[in-house]
């Protein structure tokens, strides 16, 4: 057993934690200069050979700014709190997420994503308080009521902000309105000359949020375009895929809007496998213009939406703590436009 693997005896004190302090010393500078660089201070000037030697020495002592002492400094934290999300989504809207973390770090925020499944909105409000965060963004899973914001704006909270179809008082809301889903997809097969339209509404848990308003967008312009639209429960396994298109010539059935690209491809290959063409006996349209939807034959339609950036929701957040006594801001962010393929 070597030196440094050997155990440490029994009330051995533990080794020290470095400090800023310590930095200084190593690098020859004061410990605010530690701090300004560390902290990635813009308002001060400092040189790039003096930032490197105290990236250096915090690096060779193992150096770690602490979080609770700086947002005291600051008078708040750097926090911003996502709730992760607890049902499943798909390839657009983990790109989004993704991008958003990236942009949030940019800014020198640290993204806590936070599971919330099971909670309620005012249980969830408490947790997420808790962690005194300067920002929470909500993705819409957890119905937050204005008690909810007050809550979180109690604890510190400089900005929530609500991504979703609906607005919460209090909080700025980025609003993405589902129903023109629906609605771009069964205006595009009435066009068509489809008049007998089903749209698949998934059974996953938590789906309900996206494909309740799309069910209502469809059937809202079926009524105006004197076609029928019918429900399809369906989850997504190749199993419910082939039992749905196993019962198609009873439903008589002459289109689908399958909710997304992801639903589409799987209930397509199962028609198609049922000995139905497409789009000759079935017209189906997608949503969310994946890559791999342009590769099937025939080519999906879908509808492509435009969704917001992560880097123009870090701003707003940014913006936000900043100033946060300006007034809440609703943002119309998600357009919807059908793209026509083979398929339809």
């Amino acid at each position: 057993m070597s030196q440094s693997s050997k155990p440490q005896p029994a009330g051995a004190a533990a080794p020290s934690v470095p400090t800023s302090a310590d930095v200084a010393r190593l690098a020859g500078v004061s410990r605010a200069t530690v701090s300004y660089v560390l902290n990635n201070a813009e308002a001060v000037r400092i040189s790039e050979p003096t930032r490197r030697k105290v990236r250096e020495a915090a690096e060779e002592l193992g150096y770690v700014p602490h979080a609770a002492a700086r947002s005291l400094r600051a008078g708040h934290t750097r926090i911003v709190l996502l709730p992760t999300p607890h049902i499943p989504i798909g390839p657009l809207y983990s790109r989004f997420l993704n991008e958003l973390q990236w942009a949030l770090r940019r800014l020198d925020y640290t993204v806590v994503q936070y599971g919330s499944l099971g909670l309620s909105g005012d249980q969830a409000a408490r947790a997420w308080a808790e962690l005194r965060p300067v920002a929470v963004i909500s993705l819409g899973e957890i119905t937050l009521s204005p008690r909810n914001v007050a809550t979180l704006k109690r604890a510190g909270a400089r900005a929530v902000i609500t991504l979703g179809p609906r607005t919460v008082a209090g909080a700025h809301a980025l609003l993405m309105d589902q129903t023109e889903v629906g609605a771009r997809a069964a205006a595009h097969l009435a066009e068509r000359g489809r008049r007998r339209i089903g749209v698949v509404v998934p059974e996953e848990e938590g789906l309900e949020l996206f494909s309740a308003p799309r069910l209502e967008g469809a059937r809202t312009v079926a009524a105006t375009a004197g076609v029928h639209v019918e429900p399809l429960p369906m989850s997504y396994t190749e199993v419910s895929a082939e039992r749905l298109a196993a019962r198609w010539p009873a439903l008589g059935l002459d289109a689908v809007f399958a909710y997304n690209d992801e639903y589409a491809m799987l209930l397509m290959r199962a028609l198609q496998d049922a000995g139905l063409r497409v789009p000759e006996d079935v017209a189906v349209v997608g949503a969310d213009d994946l890559l791999i939807g342009r590769l099937l034959r025939p080519r999906l339609s879908t509808v492509q939406l435009e969704m917001p950036t992560g880097d123009s929701l870090a701003e707003l957040v940014d913006r936000v703590v900043r100033e946060p006594a300006e007034p809440q801001e609703h943002h119309d962010l998600m357009a919807a436009r059908l793209v026509h393929r083979e398929s339809s």
